[in-house]
């Protein structure tokens, strides 16, 4: 009856429905024109780079069952984080790289391929890229143009976005990677421009809810309820035996 009390049960974990969402890569320009100052007219001393971030860590924060990865480009690209549900690690991996981290210059190019390269890892349905720059493709092994074709052939939206003043990236070509992806191009020349943009895209590329466990809990007290009933049935019928032969 004691353990009865302490109302023990067991555990029978099973998955509400599996993850459904997209797969999403971030591609984000690091180059030495990211370090310049003055995008956030809220915070002027801040880096146009560390803006970024924080805009993006917000983005990712919202990503349920989206299954993300993080590309850094400037000279070279380089995956920084594979494709992943683990939001937490993705975010610290985001706040460790800085600016220069892949050199100086603007290969956008090699950015997008590198991207692609995560993609052809993973399987869902929808794959995204999202491309952010503020300059001018200048460098690569990778032409801009093979990039895309390669993206619109194994059909990979990207949307990209070009910060700070229009005249800094070339918008049109921006244009053209997006409108033969199938994806659009956004322009933002402050950090309340670059939030609205996330916040577009969130809305045109929606995750799915959150997943949850399901978990059954199957209590055991009856179980040990019957068996000292059972007990104590058959202590009274001992005794009612005894005290029958000693009458």
């Amino acid at each position: 009856m004691v353990t009865a009390l302490a109302a023990p049960y067991l555990y029978e974990r099973r998955l509400a429905h599996e993850r459904s969402g997209r797969d999403l890569v971030l591609v984000l320009d690091a180059s030495g024109s990211m370090a310049e100052s003055g995008f956030d007219t809220q915070m002027p001393q801040k880096r146009k780079f560390d803006v970024v971030k924080s805009i993006v860590a917000d983005f990712i924060q919202k990503r349920f069952d989206d299954n993300i990865g993080l590309v850094i480009f400037g000279t070279f690209a380089f995956t920084a984080s594979p494709v992943t549900y683990d939001i937490k690690a993705l975010k610290q991996i985001l706040e460790m790289v800085d600016v220069s981290i892949a050199g100086q210059n603007t290969a956008i190019g090699e950015g997008i391929s590198q991207a692609l390269r995560s993609l052809g890892f993973v399987h869902a349905d929808k794959k995204v890229i999202v491309l952010l720059t503020d300059g001018r493709h200048n460098s690569g092994s990778v032409s801009l143009a093979s990039a895309v074709e390669e993206a619109r052939m194994k059909r990979v939206k990207i949307y990209a976005i070009g910060i700070g003043k229009p005249g800094n990236y070339d918008s049109s070509l921006l244009k053209r990677v997006a409108r033969e992806t199938g994806g659009e191009m956004f322009g933002a020349t402050n950090a309340k421009e670059l939030e609205a943009v996330y916040e577009r895209i969130d809305s045109l590329e929606p995750s799915p809810l959150p997943s949850e466990d399901r978990v059954n809990r199957k209590p055991l007290y009856l179980f040990l309820v019957a068996i000292a009933l059972l007990l104590l049935f058959v202590r009274m019928a001992r005794g009612a035996l005894f005290a029958g032969g000693r009458w």
